[in-house]
């Protein structure tokens, strides 16, 4: 009877804690994100750092050219004005425009139709 006694914990024991499955599932779930974006960017930093280079070296080339890109984005208007662009035979590619263009008047006429030069 005493060997029984003496095989059985102490009552004063303190029984490890099990952690709860929620408690460990998030923790688990945000290490596995950060592994994840790690690798992600570990797989992007050479094109991230080709594309530093590229856009390093276009700059100086993008700021002679700015001014006279917006001046074609001015005179474009709004892209949906027109339809796909064709190619034709001779290599020439061809953008129709498909609403009219209301031509803006150089001149304000009078009231009685007349225009001042």
């Amino acid at each position: 009877m005493i060997l029984c006694v003496a095989a059985m914990p102490a009552f004063a024991q303190e029984v490890p804690a099990v952690p709860k499955a929620e408690d460990d599932g998030f923790s688990l779930m945000e290490e596995g994100m950060k592994l994840v974006m790690r690798g992600m960017m570990t797989e992007m930093e050479p094109a991230l750092n080709e594309m530093e280079k590229a856009l390093t070296e276009m700059k100086p080339k993008w700021d002679e050219l700015g001014p006279k890109f917006q001046e074609l984005i001015a005179m474009i208007d709004d892209f949906r004005n027109y339809d796909a662009p064709v190619m034709l035979p001779n290599g020439d590619i061809l953008i129709r425009r498909n609403a009219p263009l209301v031509p803006k008047p150089e001149f304000a006429p009078g009231p009685n139709g007349e225009i001042e030069l």
